[in-house]
């Protein structure tokens, strides 16, 4: 049997080396359209590779992913997180899962997965054809013939193929496959930052506020968690998981909507009237400027009173009723503008792709064309930052190496 693989990133080296593990005399080739693979794996998690997170229930897994997730459930069946670590720990890589469940090389080093994978295709004589762009599938009786871009390369004819190809920033990148008629659900990108053009709160870059909720109104979009202030505006896992929930939604709006923040992550307002509460009547001569509730960082703490009118030299006890509202106001809907999006490079992550419903979710195998399967990012499917799209490409890959 003769396999494809289009696509030399993380999701085609797993099709490829499973296909070969589970077809041992079968030829595997992936094809690569660029002169590198595994260039996204190579800077991803900062250089340290976030393969996948350490959280083991399904349902909590799938709840990760803004789409996707309830075919990804039934999907976790087969193989889900712990596959994974098993999976990689075999083959030679120590993991460790980090205090926020992210899950990296012990190494601290995206190359130790890297090098995993040009061990094992390697040993298993998996071919790799770097240069190699694919511009058409063509059923040719029970198999495929795959096209090649360029000139002057002759096409070539597989039993089965498998694209993953990642995820593509344009429509028109997915033509071949829509050519096919499968479904496409327009790109756009997920996991982003939010520019702040013209909020003064960017003068406090740097600073980390590690329990926030921030949301956008006339929207059920919210997300909880770190946030961090930039020099251009906000980004930390709230930001990006909120980016990530409301991807086709802020596209659709140009990039342009107002955020609310919570910067203590209570939503209820009495719960934080009574915590200023006890600051009234425990530290009431102390100017404002000396006692931080909820343990602000001191720069975000005094920016919060100049927007509220409120002097950092006043006493706490000199507030009054107005007072404590006002601060109970900006701590829990403080409100910025916001006027377009940064991409978070460690991610380059994007909402659609190949609709689900052209799949057949058990198999991954296509509904409109025989013996063509798909995985990873090529897929619409997306989750928010911390392994989970890493995940879902072992997953996804796994499932259609099986090639059935």
């Amino acid at each position: 049997m003769d396999i494809a693989i289009v696509g030399g990133g993380a999701a085609g080296f797993f099709a490829a080396i499973n296909a070969k593990e589970n077809y041992p005399t079968a030829t595997v080739v992936i094809f690569e359209k660029s002169p590198k693979v595994l260039a996204k794996v190579k800077i991803s998690g900062g250089g340290r590779c976030n393969v996948t997170n350490g959280c083991t229930a399904i349902k909590e897994l799938a709840a990760a992913y803004p789409r996707g997730g309830r075919a990804l459930k039934k999907a976790f069946r087969v193989f889900n997180t712990k596959d994974t670590m098993r999976w990689f720990e075999a083959r030679g890589v120590p993991l460790v899962i980090q205090d926020d469940n992210c899950v990296f090389p012990a190494s601290q080093n995206s190359q130790s997965i890297i090098d995993c994978f040009l061990r094992e295709t390697q040993r298993l004589k998996v071919e790799i054809v770097l240069g190699r762009g694919i511009k058409a599938i063509k059923p040719v009786g029970d198999r495929l013939q795959l096209a090649f871009s360029g000139g002057g390369v002759p096409a070539r004819t597989f039993d089965k193929v498998i694209a993953a190809t990642g995820g593509s920033p344009q429509r028109q990148g997915l033509a071949w496959l829509e050519k096919l008629n499968h479904q496409i659900e327009d790109p756009v990108p997920s996991l982003f930052a939010f520019n702040m053009p013209t909020e003064a709160v960017t003068g406090l870059m740097g600073i980390v506020v590690e329990k926030t909720m921030v949301s956008i109104p006339g929207t059920k979009l919210k997300a909880a968690g770190p946030l961090l202030i930039t020099h251009w505006g906000m980004s930390g896992p709230a930001i990006l998981k909120l980016s990530s929930f409301g991807a086709r939604i802020l596209s659709e709006g140009g990039y342009r909507f107002q955020i609310l923040v919570n910067w203590v992550n209570e939503q209820n307002h009495e719960v934080v009237l009574e915590k200023l509460g006890g600051i009234v009547a425990e530290h009431g001569n102390k100017i404002l400027g000396n006692v931080r509730p909820y343990y602000l960082p001191e720069r975000l703490w005094l920016y919060l009173l100049e927007k509220s009118g409120l002097s950092a030299k006043k006493k706490w006890g000199e507030l009054g009723r107005k007072g404590l509202h006002k601060v109970v106001g900006v701590l829990t809907n403080d409100v910025y503008v916001v006027q377009g999006r940064t991409a978070f490079r460690e991610e380059f992550v994007t909402c659609g792709g190949v609709s689900l419903e052209s799949i057949d979710f058990n198999t991954m195998q296509s509904k409109a064309c025989k013996n063509l399967y798909f995985a990873g990012e090529l897929l619409d499917i997306d989750g928010i930052t911390g392994g989970y799209n890493f995940q879902a490409a072992w997953t996804t890959a796994f499932i259609a190496a099986k090639l059935i």
